[in-house]
């Protein structure tokens, strides 16, 4: 799990410098609440994130590889075609 960092005291001083008070919004607990609820979510769902996009590169995967033999063969087509017109 990535860290986020959460600088406290910034959290209070910004707090205070919009004019509220420590006592009345409780800077200081509010700002560890937030901190310690940041550290303990999980923002993305790793696993999931995982899974989807190896499925999506997996999917992609297939798609080029049907371009790429569809292009093959109209290549081998066209060759075959101008050796005709050419013999």
């Amino acid at each position: 799990m990535a860290s986020i960092s959460f600088d406290t005291p910034a959290f209070v001083e910004r707090l205070q410098a919009a004019g509220v008070s420590p006592e009345q919004a409780k800077a200081e607990a509010e700002a560890e609440a937030i901190r310690d609820a940041l550290r303990g979510s999980d923002l993305v769902a790793t696993e999931h994130f995982d899974y989807r996009l190896k499925a999506e590169i997996e999917t992609a995967k297939d798609d080029v590889i049907k371009w790429i033999a569809g292009l093959l063969l109209a290549q081998a087509a066209l060759v075959a075609t101008l050796v005709k017109l050419v013999s």
